[in-house]
């Protein structure tokens, strides 16, 4: 009951199909096994009504919201919607993120360009935005930001890797500029995740069978096993979102087996 008593909204508690959980979902549930109340927002209502019966199903309590955190208007409703049904917000964790019809700088084009700064960088921006005013009231409040290591390691996708570059540096300084408030921001950076939204899109983009994406990807892995799953993201989640990490604020923290490691 690390979480007891807590109120979270989990923005991306919803997931891509496929035969595994996803980051959003994984962290949903340990949330709320942890004694946290949770609020699960997503663009998919019926995604995140799924990851509420989950919830449930373990003796949780959780709340499904519709919503695009991309758009403001949105960002404030799913604030007052927090407010209303559960009377306070302790952790906010910003999990939503794409990556689909990104390229290099001669292929990419405007309108992807504008789409994944959007959902992955903006999204982060207007929801904090909204939240941070609550949480300075009750002088206490965490933040988790879910980047990639895309940040920091050479990928082929200009946007995803500026957006997400964007969020850890939108996650410094949310940190410093709340400190004083009593609010903690830190930021997670996924290395090659089993997870739908990976497996399942890139194997149809990509045209080869899951089986071998699997594979591929966890031959990249230099951690014994391969790639990490949901939950591995949801347990740093869950640790940074706890006292535990009561004087942590401003870190962008790799889970991804040492792979943002190799450097040179």
């Amino acid at each position: 009951m690390r979480l007891d008593g807590k109120v979270a909204i989990v923005v991306g508690a919803g997931q891509t199909p496929g035969e595994t959980i996803g980051n959003g979902r994984a962290t949903a549930i340990l949330f709320a096994r942890e004694g946290a109340k949770v609020l699960l927002v997503d663009r998919d209502l019926e995604s995140a009504r799924e990851t509420k019966a989950m919830v449930e199903g373990e003796g949780g309590t959780a709340s499904s919201f519709e919503a695009d955190a991309a758009r403001e208007v949105d960002c404030v409703a799913m604030v007052e919607a927090c407010r209303s049904q559960f009377g306070r917000i302790d952790i906010l964790h910003n999990n939503v993120g794409i990556g689909m019809g990104d390229a290099g700088p001669t292929h990419l084009s405007e309108e992807n360009w504008q789409r994944i700064i959007d959902v992955n960088l903006k999204s982060v921006f207007l929801t904090s935005k909204h939240v941070l005013p609550v949480m300075r009231e009750q002088e206490s409040g965490v933040i988790i930001n879910i980047s990639s290591i895309a940040a920091v390691c050479s990928v082929g996708m200009l946007a995803y890797k500026t957006s997400k570059a964007g969020v850890n540096a939108l996650t410094h300084s949310l940190a410093l500029g709340n400190a004083r408030y009593g609010i903690r921001v830190n930021a997670i950076m996924p290395g090659l995740m089993n997870t739908p939204m990976a497996i399942e899109t890139i194997s149809q983009v990509r045209g080869v069978e899951r089986e071998q994406l699997v594979r591929e990807r966890d031959a990249q892995v230099p951690l014994s096993g391969g790639m990490g799953t949901a939950w591995d993201i949801a347990y740093a989640a869950l640790f940074l979102a706890s006292e535990e990490a009561k004087f942590i604020t401003g870190v962008v923290l790799p889970v991804d087996g040492g792979q943002s490691a190799r450097i040179g």
